[in-house]
This record gives C-alpha cells, structure tokens and sequence, in this order.
C-alpha cells in the first residue's frame, strides 16, 4: 500500500523481503529477496534510494544504526525504532515524557514476576519486550497460579519480558498521527477498534466519544509521537478507561492496521502522507471526506492456500472497497486483505461492512 500510494506520485520503490512472493512485489519498481537485518542487503537497498523507510517494527535497529552512520537516510530513524521495539523502553520514554501508561515493571527472574504479582495485584499483563504483535507475546497472568504457566509460555529464561498493570478499559482507541521530516504534522481522526482474538478486527471512524475526549487522546498521541522522534505515519494504541482518561497502550513506528480507512475515506491516506513525510513533501488533509467509516479485516479462516472465496458477492455491495494483499498461505487469523465503507451514518456502514466481510472466506 505504500508502495501503491508513492507510484501515484510518480516515484518509484524498492522493496526487500525475504521471499520474493510477498504482496509489495507486485507493485514495487524492483523487489530484493534478502535479509532485512542484514547490512550488505539493506546497503544494496540504500544504493538504489534516496530515503528508506520501514513497514515493520522488527528491523534490527543497530544495523539501520550502522547504515546511518555511511550517510544512508533512514526515517523513522534508529533511534526512534530502538526506543520503540522494546516495548519496556518504549513504556519509559512515554513515562519520562509525562504521558499516561499502565503501571509497568521489568521481569527478568521468576522472582521480580512474583514481585510484580505482588505489587499489580491480579490480573495483570506478562508481555515480551520484543517482537510480538496482534497478541503474540502477551498473556494476562490471572491468579498466582499462572506465574509458572506465563513464564514458560513466553519462555522468559530466553526472552526478556515485563510486566504491565491490567488496564480495565471501556474501549479501545487509535489515532494516526503523522509528522515529516521537515517538521510539519497533521493527525487523524480519533478511531475505535474493535478485536477479535486479540487481532484488530473492525475500525470505527470516527470514534463515538465526546469531543473533549477526542481532544484528549489527540494531544496525548501527538505528543507520544514527538517524544520518541517519529517520523511519517505513527500508529497510537490508546486505551480508554472507565472514567474518561486516556492511557497509552504502545506506538507502532509505521503506517498501521487502525488506519487502513484512510485510503477511501480521507482526503489524503495515511500511506499517502507517510511517502510524503519521510520525503519532506508538505502534507495532506487528513479529515474525513464522508461523516462515517468502517474498515474490517478480512482474517484467515485455517491454514492453508490463500484463494479468496465470495468476493463477487462482497463486491456487490453498496460502497464496499476491497483490499486484498495477495499473501500466498492463509492462517487462522491472519490478515489477508480488508475493506472498508464510508457513508453518512455509523449504523449504515456498519451493516454494509459487516454484509460485505461476512461473503469472504479464504480456502
């Protein structure tokens, strides 16, 4: 989608990825087949670039760190990724920033995990401080009884990991907020999202909330976002909790899964602003076009092949834009493409999306 948002303006992309039947080969100008982390490879990639940018957190951020030092540009920069994959780092520069985060603690012994049980009370959250996602990585720890069973699950005498006071929020908000590289910043609308086996599941946009709320949660995800020095477009997990506050849940240093509805129904996509950003184009208005969106993912059913069934069906309906990634195998619960549907009413847009997602099936 990147790669589809730069062709439109007339500038061309170079992808690397480790196999070569991934869904940005299609449309990139040239596709490698290599190692991310390795420096010969990402120096081949740099040879033919003016800037790289990254569509994933788990780049190894010393080995951007080695490219940046022979004068390769790379944005968001190392530094900023490193203070965001690990998620205990992320959670203190948040803290030092003065944003709201659960309570947190690092567990680097079956003991500090007792301590954090004693100190959080149950349930509380044992999450990896690297690499995981769509709730890989995580468990909620909910009687003492687990601590044994959370350990070894995320196999903490190899991975390091900490722990996160339960957050008993009402709902689950978003916001993408993208800055360039020559300081100008715009941000989305606040979104709901909805999840589904821990995968983000539906977006609402805009987020049902009152205005000062929204106003809230927009401040906190800009200035989480400058704290850590982003640049483009940058995901903001928000947790809204009984009484109205807002506490950051973790930031995602790219374009991200809440803001797929931007393509139809912003004036200017968050893909679109992010190949602006890091190329220090001015950017685009981010607003709404329509008073309503819903974007649903479209997951994976089992293993197996990939082929997408019903999609006639879905097509037809009213408004429905359809995205398929063209991933080669599905997976219980991967994302292998979404759609969305705007209009003048959440209520509308909801039954259209929900009709559309319902006819789709992969086998």
């Amino acid at each position: 989608m990147l790669c589809i948002a730069a062709a439109q303006l007339g500038i061309q992309t170079v992808t690397v990825e480790r196999k070569a039947n991934c869904p940005a080969a299609a449309v990139s100008h040239l596709h490698q087949v290599g190692d991310w982390n390795d420096p010969a490879v990402l120096r081949q990639l740099a040879a033919q670039a003016d800037v790289v940018t990254l569509e994933n957190e788990f780049v190894n951020a010393e080995t951007l760190a080695i490219l940046e030092t022979e004068n390769v540009r790379i944005l968001p920069s190392s530094e900023c990724l490193r203070t965001i994959q690990d998620k205990l780092i992320q959670k203190e520069a948040l803290q030092t920033a003065g944003l709201p985060t659960p309570c947190f603690r690092a567990t680097d012994s079956s003991d500090e995990l007792q301590e954090a049980g004693s100190e959080f009370g149950y349930p509380f959250v044992l999450k990896r401080r690297r690499n995981g996602y769509d709730g890989k990585g995580n468990i909620t720890i909910k009687t003492a009884q687990d601590l044994k069973t959370g350990w070894a699950v995320l196999d903490g005498d190899n991975h390091p990991l900490f722990a996160e006071e339960f957050c008993p929020f009402k709902a689950e908000i978003a916001v993408m907020v993208c800055r360039s590289s020559s300081g100008q910043t715009v941000v989305y609308p606040v979104v709901e999202t909805v999840q589904k086996e821990h995968i983000c599941h539906i977006v609402k946009a805009p987020a049902a909330i009152p205005a000062s709320t929204s106003a809230q949660a927009i401040r906190i995800a800009t200035d989480a976002v400058s704290s850590v020095k982003g640049i483009g477009s940058i995901g903001v997990e928000l947790f809204l909790t009984q009484d109205d506050q807002i506490v950051v849940n973790e930031l995602a240093p790219r374009v991200h899964n809440s803001g797929h509805y931007t393509i139809e129904a912003c004036h200017t996509s968050q893909f679109e602003n992010h190949i602006r950003a890091v190329l220090g184009l001015p950017l685009g208005n981010p607003d709404l076009i329509e008073p309503a969106a819903v974007m649903i993912n479209l997951l994976g059913d089992a293993a197996g092949p990939s082929y997408p069934s019903g999609v006639c069906e879905a097509m037809k309906v009213d408004g429905a834009h359809l995205h398929l990634y063209g991933k080669d195998q599905s997976q219980f619960g991967r994302k292998m493409g979404h759609l969305t549907v705007t209009g003048n009413s959440m209520e509308s847009v909801m039954s259209r999306a929900e009709s559309a997602a319902k006819k789709i099936t992969f086998a």
